[in-house]
């Protein structure tokens, strides 16, 4: 099969880090499923691996949690599907299951959570495995372009938006507006449309789009925005727009960062939270950690159900250095997917 590796931690800016190679399509063991893969989605998370803030434990790797494809072969015991299945793969690989975060929903926070395409073989490639309990129907409204960002992108904006805890009619902030917010921008419209959305961007291509898909009010982060906000989801790379959004909020509000990891060249932005100003009155900052297979199903469901239809870029296998190249630049507008067959 044909798949882009990642051999060594690099920089984006200064080098096409992927290379083509040829492997052995992997065998699949007792309980997992081996996928032919059609798409994968690119994340900005590939950055965090490429680049070192979230490396990969053993390279070369190939990245890509964002997959679709069908089944090509089942393990020994394998039962959930049969061949010729439409599934896809998210960035939970495995969790260990037996800790109390497993046991109790929240295996996103196991600390034997493993992650498709960094501590296990994703989907750049032509053909993939998991282990069949990590592997989703696709609803059959979707193409498979569509279908895999919201195996990321929109599973953790649904998770995202659920922990903002926010109620029909409440002032939501985005704060950048990539994949993973036009997304979420389409379930605020769907479950609380009296909610009002404003979007803090760094281009005037990702506000315009903002606007486009029904955003009350954009602006830079520097920007003040003309309503106080009870919510804020955060989807950017950088520090700076975590300070600057808490200024923003309502008392009792919430700021909810999307992201794994955040670059380090503004860390010293976090020095410039006010106590007072920005976090007294019961204001909060709140993480997502990874996701839940739970997240995946509700958010599958419910954005067929909408439907929720990302906006795409679609590239060939062998460009996805440009893509990521493209993310790297911000040169934005929905998701880009990578077409693989």
């Amino acid at each position: 099969m044909k798949a882009m590796i990642l051999e060594r931690i690099a920089d984006l800016q200064e080098e096409s880090p992927l290379r083509m190679v040829d492997m052995d399509v992997p065998v699949p063991e007792d309980n997992e499923v081996l996928v032919r893969t059609t798409a994968c989605g690119v994340c900005h998370t590939e950055l965090d691996e490429i680049e070192g803030r979230t490396p990969p434990p053993i390279l070369p790797v190939i990245p890509g949690h964002q997959i679709v494809g069908k089944i090509e072969e089942t393990g020994r015991i394998a039962e959930r599907f049969k061949i010729g299945d439409r599934v896809g793969i998210a960035w939970i690989f495995s969790a260990c299951g037996k800790c109390s975060f497993c046991l109790d929903g929240r295996e996103n926070l196991c600390s034997n959570f493993k992650a498709t395409g960094r501590d296990a073989n994703g989907g750049y490639a032509e053909y993939v495995i998991v282990h069949e309990d990590f592997a989703y129907p696709i609803p059959k409204v979707f193409q498979d372009t569509e279908a895999a960002p919201l195996l990321c992108a929109g599973a953790v904006g649904y998770r995202s938006l659920r922990l903002t805890g926010m109620r029909n009619g409440e002032n939501v902030g985005l704060s950048g507006f990539g994949a993973s917010a036009h997304l979420v921008m389409g379930m605020i419209k769907h479950r609380f449309p009296a909610s009002r959305v404003f979007v803090f961007s760094r281009t005037e291509t990702e506000r315009d789009f903002a606007r486009e898909l029904g955003a009350i009010w954009t602006g830079d982060f520097e920007d003040e925005p003309p309503e106080k906000l009870h919510s804020v989801i955060d989807t950017t790379p950088s520090w700076a727009p975590v300070v600057k959004a808490m200024k923003h909020l309502e008392k009792g509000g919430r700021l909810i960062i999307n992201a794994i990891m955040k670059e380090e060249r503004d860390r010293p932005s976090l020095l410039a939270l006010d106590y007072v100003r920005d976090i007294w009155m019961e204001r909060e900052i709140k993480s997502v950690a990874n996701i839940t297979r739970r997240d995946v199903e509700e958010f599958l469901e419910l954005a067929a159900k909408i439907p929720l239809r990302p906006k795409i870029e679609e590239f060939s296998l062998q460009d996805a250095n440009v893509a990521l190249r493209e993310i790297k630049e911000r040169k934005i507008r929905g998701a880009k997917v990578l077409k693989i067959l």
